[in-house]
């Protein structure tokens, strides 16, 4: 039986601190919980100390997988999250990450210029020798 999604930040016992889009599950006796695109959210700070913004970044970042089931007994603690900028800003980070997803692979002017090899070797030998 799964229950309705909620976003909640989650720490687990291993100390690590996670915000994610999160469903509920039982099987038997145990309780799962399913991450849909899990993040580690890092504070920005200036140089006064102030808060300046927040940094997004996947919880794993070796996998391409958006889906994770942890067990509850791996949690610490978990809040549900009400914070509507919060629930914003982590929708708009999935949707931005789901577009380069699909646009990895695809080049264009706007991305620099874009040269042959001989072209880009011998700009490259040029910047070398005057340095």
């Amino acid at each position: 039986m799964i229950e309705e999604d909620f976003y909640a930040t989650i720490k687990l016992k291993t100390g690590e601190e996670i915000y994610s889009k999160v469903a509920a599950s039982s099987e038997e006796d145990k309780t799962f919980l399913l991450l849909n695109n899990p993040i580690i959210v890092e504070e920005l700070t200036g140089r006064s100390g102030n808060v300046m913004g927040y940094k997004f970044e996947p919880w794993l970042k070796t996998t391409t997988e958006d889906m994770f089931i942890i067990d509850i007994e791996d949690v610490l603690t978990m809040t549900e999250s009400c914070d509507v900028d919060m629930i914003s800003t982590y929708q708009k980070y999935v949707r931005e990450k789901l577009n380069i997803k699909n646009d990895e692979y695809k080049l264009d002017r706007k991305m620099g210029y874009i040269a042959n090899i001989n072209d880009a070797k011998d700009v490259l030998e040029k910047l070398f020798k005057r340095s």
